[in-house]
């Protein structure tokens, strides 16, 4: 995490079981990141350093618990840890219930919310199947399965399945927005964040088919402008917004 923070873009875990597959499997993984990290934007990292917040707002157990028609869903993946933060610190608690899925393997979402929940207004947790979404909430879709957002007796929650890859990872960005765009509809915003490939775009596409306000990261601020990229030309993103609006933008479209 403290790698990330300082300008790392992306990472390796080693292989801690079925070692002779793992390994040659973390090879692969290896050659494809260094070839990304060759490639990646680095003039827009560095600089501002995370800092823990003054303070949540006091908010009561029942103004929380109060069903929300509105969701944020957010995508990212290489360089995405630290544009992540950088959106939701500017999130107050009185945000919509937010769902974030970050490339990320098993284990390092857990740390990866922990570290966010130290930093952010809202709460930040990794989600866990049947967590309900709710406002001051922000729940990260753990490594390894597929997260979905479905509407349930008059709310919303996330329910956790399929560990199979879709468009490449687990979990998918495409596989939370097109949930998204089934059950949320147009009482959703998304962004698409930095990062290498495709995942997401079709995903943004269905949510905005569906009513939703979409928009992406724009280059000059991508560690890796592929995913944002991709987003805004298949017409999922309606426009390219620099990283430091953001946050701002998705609160202007929420209303």
């Amino acid at each position: 995490m403290k790698a990330l923070e300082a300008g790392a873009v992306d990472f390796i875990a080693k292989p801690i079981r079925n070692f002779p597959t793992g390994l040659n499997t973390m090879l692969t993984e290896l050659r494809s990141k260094v070839k990304i990290a060759a490639i990646a934007n680095l003039s827009c990292c560095g600089g501002e350093k995370p800092h823990p917040p003054a303070g949540r707002a006091a908010t009561t157990p029942s103004t929380l618990a109060e069903p929300d028609d509105k969701i944020i869903a957010i995508g990212a993946s290489t360089g995405g840890t630290e544009a992540i933060r950088k959106v939701i610190e500017k999130f107050p608690v009185t945000t919509p219930g937010t769902v974030i899925v970050q490339h990320m393997p098993v284990g390092f979402t857990r740390m990866f919310s922990e570290r966010l929940n130290q930093l952010c207004q809202m709460e930040v947790k990794e989600a866990e199947h049947g967590d309900r979404l709710r406002c001051g909430l922000i729940l990260i879709a753990p490594g390894g399965k597929q997260l979905e957002v479905v509407r349930s007796d008059g709310h919303y929650e996330v329910r956790l399945g399929s560990t199979e890859k879709v468009s490449g990872h687990s979990p998918s960005v495409d596989v939370m927005m097109h949930s998204v765009a089934k059950h949320v509809g147009a009482n959703a915003v998304a962004a698409m964040l930095t990062g290498m490939g495709q995942d997401g775009a079709e995903g943004m596409l269905a949510m905005k088919q569906a009513g939703a306000r979409c928009i992406s990261q724009d280059e000059a601020s991508s560690v890796i402008f592929g995913m944002p990229k991709v987003a805004y030309e298949k017409g999922g993103a309606e426009r390219l917004v620099p990283l430091d609006n953001i946050a701002t933008s998705l609160l202007n479209l929420l209303t």
